[in-house]
Parts: C-alpha cells; sequence; structure tokens
C-alpha cells in the first residue's frame, strides 16, 4: 500500500504516520497545510513546519501547502496540491479522532481522487489514546492552549504518566477534550518510534491572560 500521510507535526497525524508504517506499508510523502491566515476548520495553525523535520527523519519526502485556512476552499488546496505533486498513492492517512467536519471533507476528496481514505485514530478512547503515545515513547509537547483550566504552566510542557492524571482532572473538571480534540490545545511531537533522530527545538512563550502559544523559533535534528 503506497501511502501519503496529511502531517501537521502534531501527536495525532504523528500516531497515524507510525501506524502506517506498523501496517508494512510505505509513505510516499507527507503532506502538511501551512494556514497563512488566522484561521482553519480543518489544520492546525502554530508549528507546522515540524511536521518537515519529522520527514526528514523518517526519510520521506515533504510536500509542504500554504493555505489561507478559508472555508471549503483549503480542502480544495490540499487536493490541488497532491494532484499537481504527481504523487503514486493507494490511499492518505488521517490522524482525525471525531470531527465529522474534517473526516467527511476528507472522504469527499479521496473519492474524487480514487484513493482510500484512512483514519486509524476514528472514535478512540481519548484517555487510552493519549496513555498509548506515551508508552509508545511519543515526545509530546503542548504548543498551544486556549481553554479554562488550561494555563501558561502547559506551554511546552511534555505529555507524561506523571502530568496526564492532571489534564484528564483538568478535562473532567472543566469539560473540555482530554485529547484536545476540540482544539482545546494543539501538540507537537519532538520524537517518536519510528523517527531516526529527535528534533531539538527553542521556543518563545506568549500568553494574554486566557490563552497562549508555545513557538518554535528555532528546530533540527539531533
Amino acid at each position: 500500500m503506497r501511502t501519503a500521510v496529511l502531517a501537521s507535526g502534531g501527536k495525532d497525524s504523528t500516531y497515524a504516520s507510525w501506524w502506517a508504517l506498523m501496517q508494512g506499508w510505505s509513505i510516499e510523502a507527507m503532506v502538511t497545510i501551512q494556514i497563512v491566515g488566522n484561521d482553519s476548520m480543518m489544520f492546525q495553525l502554530q508549528n507546522t513546519t515540524i511536521a518537515g523535520l519529522q520527514a526528514k527523519s523518517i526519510g520521506v519526502p515533504w510536500i509542504s501547502i500554504n493555505s489561507e485556512g478559508i472555508e471549503e476552499a483549503e480542502i480544495e488546496d490540499l487536493e490541488n496540491a497532491i494532484i499537481s505533486s504527481n504523487l503514486q498513492i493507494d490511499a492518505l492517512v488521517v490522524g482525525a479522532l471525531r470531527s465529522d467536519y474534517q473526516k467527511t471533507r476528507i472522504e469527499r476528496m479521496c473519492q474524487r481522487l480514487g484513493i482510500i481514505s484512512y483514519c486509524p485514530l476514528w472514535h478512540h478512547d481519548s484517555l487510552e489514546h493519549m496513555n498509548s503515545l506515551i508508552d509508545h515513547g511519543f515526545d509530546v509537547r503542548i504548543v498551544s492552549v486556549s481553554a479554562d483550566g488550561l494555563d501558561d504552566s502547559w506551554l511546552g510542557a511534555k505529555l507524561t504518566g506523571e502530568n496526564l492524571p492532571i489534564l484528564n482532572q483538568l478535562a473532567k473538571k472543566h469539560r473540555f477534550n482530554l485529547d484536545g480534540e476540540g482544539g482545546e490545545f494543539e501538540t507537537i511531537v519532538l520524537d517518536a518510534p519510528h523517527m531516526n533522530q529527535r528534533i531539538i527545538c527553542e521556543a518563545e512563550t506568549t500568553w494574554n491572560g486566557s490563552r497562549g502559544t508555545w513557538l518554535v523559533t528555532n528546530a533540527h535534528l539531533e
């Protein structure tokens, strides 16, 4: 199976790329939508260039696509990029967890392209998924927070067996998604079982009193 992975650099797409390799499939490219506008209904906003270093560490090509993030147009940007890149693939692997908005648009695009859409994490239990990331050695860092209960101490924090129970308690108390699927927080992955080199980075923290970001300013492979 020849695949491309829709890669944001975050925990879910990175897990999905590992999953694809675990199936014995080849990854022909990791494809990243980089939002140059102010918002997106489908794609991660910050630190998506990390996906390029992930691809280099894994040893696969990286395709980067700029998009204004305009609703409905951003999926067209992705489709046009796949077509113009002449990728020879059988499937697109996506790290969607529960967003019907994202999943249905990806599936329709794949139907038009004549390829299969795989969402290996679809409706996985949140706590099981987060524990699996830790158990399998994913170095997950929180790079943005925008939910009640999450303060600036979480920015840049590594997901661990020690702080996951705390995050779970906060999620229950403040009623946000433990896996961040509702946009409560975003992540990047600096190391994973299928990466040959870990990513080293420097970042700057910004905080406005209720939300903030951990913006990577410099990154390279170790």
